[in-house]
């Protein structure tokens, strides 16, 4: 008699109880605060004086900027990092895990701690770039590895066959390298850009009253138990993030298209 293999779905319903208990449940949650009139009936009110409220507005626009700000500098000082990795000779696994990775393992409050005490002892503590440098530094790790990975398994064919026809270093690395390399990019600025948004434990350690992001308010909002307007200002942070994240996905999709569409295996496409 044939023994009956289990269905690969039934490895998975850990994973789905675990979904449904920490993130569907606490989303449904969220979602019928929102819309939740002071009585207990449905109402849009809450939702509405949100929107109204100039200071949400004022946050939102500040925690943009401050989480672009931070995505830009980790973009900056990730690209070069991750090129030298990929195409250097020595053991870069070694040296990822080494610099990026186990730094990672301490605990998250004891970094900024004593992130804050060297800020201090430099006289920038709890100022604007305090906080920016500590946003930088606690997802530098998460901008690096993807583009990392991008350039290390990029087909170098390519940037050959840009040389050989008289291409320099510089148009090599803008025609072929950077194109090729940008789901890798991509990857990095949603998976810094997203999680600023609500990394006021940073901004409040490190930073300053300009730096307050808008986590800090719906935080505020919950503490002092006004559990529909926090309700309400976290859902509207949560469309906000999942439209930047589509925004994302889309363009990536698009860059995936071009990339495939450029070369053409008979020849008779274009070189990037």
């Amino acid at each position: 008699m044939r023994k009956r293999i289990p269905s690969k779905g039934i490895f998975a319903l850990p994973y789905a109880v675990v979904c449904v208990i920490f993130v569907v449940f606490p989303l449904l949650l969220v979602v019928v605060y929102a819309f939740r009139s002071p009585d207990g009936g449905f109402s849009f009110s809450t939702i509405a004086g949100v929107l109204s409220n100039g200071s949400n507005y004022i946050s939102l626009l500040r925690t943009v900027g401050i989480a672009l700000l931070a995505t830009v500098i980790c973009l900056l000082l990730a690209y070069p990092v991750a090129f030298i990795l990929a195409s250097s000779p020595f053991n870069k696994i070694a040296i990822l895990a080494l610099l990026f990775v186990i730094p990672m393992w301490m605990n998250f409050m004891l970094r900024m701690f004593a992130l804050q005490s060297i800020l201090a002892m430099m006289g920038i503590a709890n100022t604007f770039w305090a906080a920016i440098i500590g946003l930088v530094y606690d997802f530098y790790p998460f901008m690096l590895l993807p583009i990392y990975t991008a350039l290390v398994n990029l087909d170098h064919s390519y940037a050959e066959a840009a040389g050989d026809l008289g291409a320099g270093a510089l148009t090599t690395f803008c025609k072929t390298t950077l194109p090729l390399s940008l789901p890798g990019i991509l990857s990095g600025v949603t998976m810094v850009f997203m999680p600023c948004f609500s990394a006021y434990a940073v901004t409040d350690v490190l930073g300053n009253s300009d730096t307050t992001l808008i986590g800090r308010k719906i935080s505020v909002l919950f503490d002092l138990q006004e559990w529909e307007a926090g309700s309400a200002l976290s859902l509207l942070l949560l469309v906000l993030v999942m439209l930047t994240m589509l925004i994302g996905t889309l363009i990536q999709r698009r860059s995936k298209t071009r990339g495939n569409g450029t070369v053409q295996p008979n020849g008779g496409g274009r070189m990037l």
